[in-house]
C-alpha cells in the first residue's frame, strides 16, 4: 500500500474540498466512493446537451462572498434565479408566497390588502400556542395558503400528517409583499455552466490524490482504520458505529427520469405539486437550469418521490427533531472518545441539513482546524 496521509470516504462536496485543500498542503490523499461516479448528490450528467441533476435540483446560493469566490474557482456560474411554481390541482401559484400568489389566491392587488387578508385568516389561531405543524402554519399565513400550498407537500415530504408533525419544523414562512418571484434571500446564486461534476473533478485532479469509485468502506473498515493515519468519513455516523446507540432517522428520495420528444415540457425548472393526491412532490425540467442549452425537441424531466428510509436505502437528509439530535450528540461524543483519528463531515457525518454553501463552509472550517493546530 502506498503511503497516504488521509483516506477520504465519499467524493461529495465535503470530501472533495477536504482532499483538495489537503493536497494543496502537500498531503497524499486516497478518496474512495461507493457509487460508480464522483461528486455525490451534486453529480450532473450530460444527456441531449442538457446537464441532468441526477439526485434532485441543486441551485447554489449564498450570502457569503468568500464561499462564492471559492466555488467560482472551479466553474463559471450563470445567473439562474430560483423561481419555483406550485401546481395545486391544476392551478399555478408562484413561490415563495408573494404578491403574485396573493393576487391569484384572493384577487388582492396591494400589499396592504394582502396583509389584511393574511391577518384575517391568522385570527383562527389568535391567543393559541401552536401544538403541531398545521397550527403553526395557520398562525403564520392562514388557512387558504396552508391548505393549498403547504399541507399536501409537507405531508408527502415527511411521510406524516401535518397534525402529527412538531410545530418547530416551520419556524417561519416567507411572505413577500412584492411581485418578485426570487425564492432565495441570498445575494448570490446561480448554476455552474456545464454542470456540477466538473467542480469535483477539478478538486480531485491533483497528482497527490488517488480516487477509486465503486468501493464500499465497510467491506474493509478495520483494514482502512488500521492502515491510514487519518480518515475523513462523510457517510452516516450511526452506520460507522454499527448503530450501536440506535438508528438516526433519515428521509430518502426516489427519482423517475424520462426523455421526452418536446423542446419545452413545463416552462419552468421546478414545479412543486402541493396537493395530497399527486404522489410526487415536484417535477424538474433540467434544461431550464441553463438558458437555451440542450437539443431542440428533446427535454429531460425528473419526478421526485419522498420515501421512508430503511437500512440499505440512500439517505438524503436527516430528520433533525429533538430526539434525533440528542442521539447524534451521543454518537459525536462516542466519536470523540473512541475514534480520535476519524473526522466526521458533511450532511451524514455531522447529521445536519446543509445547503451546498454550508457544506463548503463546514469543510473549510474542518481544514482550518486540521492544518492550523
Amino acid at each position: 500500500m502506498e503511503k497516504y496521509d488521509y483516506l477520504v470516504v465519499g467524493s461529495g462536496l465535503f470530501g472533495a474540498t477536504f482532499a483538495y485543500e489537503a493536497a494543496k498542503r502537500g498531503k497524499r490523499v486516497k478518496v474512495i466512493e461507493k457509487r460508480d461516479h464522483i461528486a455525490g448528490n451534486i453529480y450532473t450528467k450530460e444527456v441531449d446537451g442538457i446537464q441532468v441533476h441526477q439526485y434532485g435540483a441543486h441551485i447554489f446560493h449564498t450570502s457569503n462572498k468568500e464561499i462564492w469566490d471559492y466555488v467560482n474557482q472551479f466553474a463559471t456560474f450563470n445567473r439562474y434565479t430560483n423561481s419555483p411554481v406550485a401546481n395545486y390541482k391544476g392551478t399555478m401559484y408562484n413561490l415563495p408566497f408573494n404578491m403574485n400568489t396573493f393576487n391569484k389566491m384572493w384577487g388582492v392587488r396591494t400589499p396592504q390588502e394582502a396583509m389584511d387578508k393574511i391577518n384575517e385568516q391568522r385570527q383562527e389561531m389568535a391567543g393559541k400556542t401552536p401544538q403541531n405543524l398545521e397550527e403553526q402554519a395557520i398562525s403564520l399565513i392562514g388557512r387558504d395558503i396552508y391548505e393549498k400550498l403547504v399541507k399536501g407537500y409537507t405531508e408527502k415530504q415527511w411521510g406524516q400528517k401535518a397534525t402529527e408533525l412538531p410545530a418547530f419544523i416551520i419556524r417561519r414562512l416567507p411572505v413577500r409583499l412584492t411581485y418578485d418571484n426570487n425564492y432565495f434571500n441570498d445575494d448570490l446564486q446561480g448554476i455552474p455552466v456545464g454542470g456540477y461534476t466538473q467542480i469535483v473533478e477539478k478538486m480531485l485532479a491533483s497528482d497527490l490524490i488517488d480516487v477509486e469509485t465503486g468501493v464500499d468502506f465497510f467491506a474493509k473498515r478495520e483494514e482502512y482504520l488500521a492502515n491510514y493515519p487519518k480518515v475523513v468519513f462523510t457517510g452516516m455516523i450511526d452506520e460507522f458505529f454499527d448503530y450501536q446507540l440506535g438508528e438516526l432517522q433519515y428521509r430518502s428520495l426516489r427519482f423517475e427520469t424520462e426523455e421526452l420528444d418536446v423542446d419545452n415540457y413545463q416552462g419552468n425548472a421546478v414545479i412543486n405539486y402541493t396537493d395530497a393526491e399527486t404522489p410526487y412532490t415536484r417535477v424538474i425540467e433540467h434544461k431550464h437550469f441553463e438558458f437555451g442549452k440542450g437539443d431542440k425537441d428533446k427535454t429531460i424531466v425528473t419526478r421526485e418521490y419522498p420515501a421512508d428510509w430503511h437500512r440499505g436505502d440512500e439517505p438524503y437528509y436527516p430528520v433533525n427533531n429533538q430526539q434525533n439530535n440528542d442521539l447524534y450528540k451521543q454518537y459525536a461524543k462516542l466519536a470523540q472518545e473512541k475514534e480520535a483519528n476519524v473526522i466526521f463531515g458533511g450532511r451524514l457525518g455531522q447529521y445536519r441539513y446543509y445547503d451546498m454553501d454550508q457544506v463548503l463552509h463546514a469543510a473549510l472550517v474542518c481544514v482550518e482546524k486540521e492544518f492550523n493546530k
